[in-house]
């Protein structure tokens, strides 16, 4: 997505309803997440409430296998409804300070007070937060393993990694895409007319490729960006998906045709992962790794098809709503995980219960993210930049 809270078109003939729908059902279903991340056994994270569920599991590997394919190729859709309408050098300039601004703005004055709580709970400081941001702000060190596992920290982005990646794949999507505007047009034309079964063996067969060079050295996902590699290839590959079918009308009318079909098998997936992950370990080699990485490539594509084809079907139609919650889908993916850091990190001391307290939390978080949005930052023409707003 070049810009996270954009709209697809600004225009009605073509308006692509449904892609703002699900955008904002994206970063809607991030909150949850996180939220899930607070509460759920055994995942670590930067803090974790006392009441935790061994249950929350299987809600969170659901959406885990592609609630972030799905982002970075909602991204690609966007890329194409507004590839060409600038020159290179604009498009650059533009994604890059649309993205780069809030990054920075993010990182030194939002997910500094996760990194202040995080590190107060591994109790390797002192409280006291204005002590801590004059440390954070002039790039002191922290002692100990603070908030990224590491002995030497300064800045982190936590949560706001998708924002450099999105970065990094849009400009070196640049000479692609003037490829495949030019000679290699029949990458796009061999993609779009994908139909049937290929359109669900076809996308998985490079993601294969990767997961084979890829997950043996770098299976785990760092969200530091240079060292990332198998991450770059499945993200990256999405979102140059979505850029291949962002305004291909045929390609969209079988998703649609399909999404029963798809939903059937998505289902049926998840199932066989859910059993994968109970009862059966792979090694890195051989036919059960071949089997994992399949089974594991199939159901995220699947699921992926699923909410694009059901989406298109239900969601593309003018909602009074949309508007807004298209403008708010950047602030409040740049606020959330900070509040729900703050808020549970604090809430969690007063032992409110395991129904009170996810709720409270829940509710502040939205809360929290709808009155800064409504009320400080876009009635402030200072601040709105810093949120990604123009």
């Amino acid at each position: 997505m070049a810009e996270v809270g954009a709209a697809i078109s600004t225009s009605a003939p073509g308006r692509r309803y449904d892609i703002d729908a699900l955008r904002v059902f994206a970063f809607g279903l991030l909150i949850f997440f996180h939220v899930g991340m607070f509460y759920v056994l055994d995942w670590g994270w930067h803090v974790k409430s006392t009441y935790q569920s061994e249950w929350l599991q299987y809600p969170m590997m659901f959406t885990n296998q592609w609630r972030m394919p799905l982002l970075f190729l909602i991204s690609g859709l966007a890329v194409s409804f507004i590839w060409g309408k600038y020159s290179t050098g604009q498009f650059a300039l533009r994604r890059t300070l649309r993205l780069l601004v809030p990054l920075l703005f993010g990182m030194a004055f939002i997910v500094s007070a996760q990194c202040y709580y995080e590190a107060l709970n591994k109790e390797i400081i002192e409280p006291g937060y204005l002590t801590f941001m004059g440390q954070y702000l002039t790039f002191r060190d922290f002692p100990g393993e603070a908030w990224a596992g590491e002995e030497q920290i300064h800045w982190t982005w936590n949560h706001l990694w998708y924002l450099p990646y999105l970065l990094l794949y849009t400009l070196l999507l640049i000479p692609v895409g003037k490829f495949i505007d030019g000679p290699g047009k029949a990458v796009r034309r061999g993609f779009q007319n994908l139909r049937g079964i290929w359109i669900v063996l076809v996308p998985i067969v490079p993601t294969m490729i990767f997961y084979n060079l890829l997950i043996p050295q770098y299976s785990n996902f760092t969200r530091a960006l240079i060292d990332d590699w198998y991450a770059h290839a499945l993200y990256g590959t999405v979102f140059f998906y979505g850029y291949l079918i962002g305004r291909d009308d045929g390609f969209w009318a079988e998703l649609t045709r399909m999404r029963r079909t798809t939903l059937f098998l998505a289902v049926t997936s998840f199932a066989i992962y859910v059993i994968k992950r109970e009862y059966f370990s792979f090694d890195t080699s051989g036919w059960q790794f071949q089997a994992n990485g399949i089974v594991d490539q199939l159901n995220g594509w699947l699921w992926i098809m699923t909410v694009l084809g059901w989406g298109h079907y239900w969601l593309n139609k003018p909602m009074k709503w949309l508007p807004y919650a298209t403008e708010a889908v950047y602030p409040w993916y740049i606020l959330h995980q900070t509040i729900i850091v703050v808020i549970g990190f604090n809430l969690s001391r007063l032992q409110l219960g395991p129904v009170l307290e996810p709720m409270l939390v829940l509710l502040a978080t939205v809360g929290g993210c709808l009155l800064l949005h409504e009320f400080v930052i876009r009635r402030s023409r200072f601040l709105r930049p810093f949120f990604g707003l123009k």
